[in-house]
C-alpha cells in the first residue's frame, strides 16, 4: 500500500480502550480470588499484560498493512504513525515495557519461577504477527489466540499464590473461549482482505454464518465456565449467584444479535463487573 494511499487516523480512534477489557477481566476475576498482598502483584501483572495486548494489536496492523489484510481499517496504528517505521517502533517499545513489568513484579514477589510458563506465552504473542508468515495469517492464529488468553489467567492465578486446580483450569478455558469469541466476531467483515492478502483465519476457511454461531457458542461456554470457576474457587456467596443471573443475560443479548467485538467485550465486562461488585458488597456486609 503506498503512502498516497494512506490517510492519518487519530491515536483515539486507534486505541479502542474497550478492546483492553480482554486483558483487565481476567485479572479483575483472579482479584476476586486473591487474599491480601498478593493482588497487588496481581494488579500490576494485570497493567502488563494490557501492554503487551497494547504491542500486539500495534505489530497486528503493522503486519496486515505489509502483508495487504486490513487495508480498509481506518483506524490502523499505521495510519496514526503515517507509516510502518513508527508504529513498528511503538509496538516494540510496548512489548518490552509490559515484558519487563511482567518480570519485575516476578521478582519482587518471588516468584520467578513463573516465567517457565510466562515466557511461551510472550512467544506465542511475538510469533502471532512476527516474521513473513505469522500465526495470524495461519489456521493457528485462533489456537494462539486462545492459549495465550488462557495462560494469562493461569499465570495471574499462579501469581496470587493459588494451586492449579479445578478451578484455575476452568477459569483457563473460559478465558481462552471468550478470546477467541472476540476474534471470531471480528473477522466477517474483513473475510474479503484476508482471503486477497492469503490469511487463512476462521472466517476465511469457514464463512461468516458459521463463525458467527461459533463465537456464539464459545461467549456462552466462557460465562458458564467462569461461573463454575468462582463457584469452585469457594466464592459460593451471593456474588457469585448474582454473576451466574447476569452472565445468563449475557449469553442471551449474544445469542439474540450478530456478535461484534464491542458487544462480546461489554456484555463480558457487565457480567464480570456486576460480580465484583456483588462480591465486594458480600464482604463488607455479611
Amino acid at each position: 500500500m503506498n503512502g498516497a494511499a494512506r490517510a492519518p487516523s487519530g491515536w483515539r480512534e486507534a486505541l479502542n480502550p474497550a478492546i483492553y477489557l480482554i486483558s483487565l477481566l481476567p485479572g479483575l476475576v483472579v482479584l476476586m480470588h486473591a487474599e491480601g498482598a498478593a493482588r497487588a502483584g496481581v494488579l500490576a501483572a494485570t497493567i502488563a499484560v494490557i501492554l503487551l495486548q497494547h504491542a500486539i494489536n500495534v505489530l497486528n496492523d503493522v503486519a496486515d498493512w505489509r502483508l495487504g489484510a486490513d487495508v480498509e481499517k481506518w483506524d490502523s496504528w499505521v495510519r496514526v504513525h503515517d507509516g510502518t517505521r513508527l508504529a513498528s517502533w511503538h509496538g516494540v517499545l510496548s512489548f518490552i515495557a509490559g515484558s519487563l513489568l511482567g518480570l519485575a513484579v516476578l521478582i519482587v514477589t518471588h516468584k520467578l519461577w513463573i516465567v517457565g510458563v510466562a515466557a511461551p506465552l510472550v512467544l506465542l504473542g511475538y510469533l502471532y504477527n512476527a516474521g513473513p508468515r505469522p500465526l495470524s495469517y495461519t489456521q493457528l492464529g485462533e489456537w494462539a489466540t486462545g492459549v495465550c488468553y488462557g495462560g494469562v489467567f493461569a499465570c495471574l492465578w499462579l501469581l496470587a499464590g493459588k494451586a492449579f486446580d479445578t478451578a484455575a483450569l476452568v477459569g483457563a478455558l473460559a478465558f481462552a473461549a471468550f478470546a477467541v469469541a472476540l476474534l471470531l466476531s471480528h473477522q466477517p467483515p474483513q473475510i474479503a482482505t484476508d482471503r486477497a492478502a492469503g490469511k487463512h483465519s476462521f472466517a476465511v476457511r469457514y464463512g461468516a454464518d458459521t463463525t458467527l454461531r461459533v463465537a456464539r457458542g464459545l461467549f456462552a461456554f466462557a460465562l458458564v465456565s467462569l461461573t463454575a470457576n468462582l463457584w469452585l474457587g469457594g466464592l459460593q456467596g451471593v456474588g457469585t449467584l448474582v454473576f451466574g443471573l447476569v452472565a445468563l443475560a449475557a449469553i442471551g443479548n449474544v445469542w439474540r444479535s450478530t456478535p461484534n467485538p464491542r458487544g462480546i467485550l461489554l456484555q463480558g465486562a457487565m457480567a464480570i463487573g456486576v460480580g465484583v461488585a456483588a462480591h465486594i458488597a458480600g464482604a463488607v456486609f455479611v
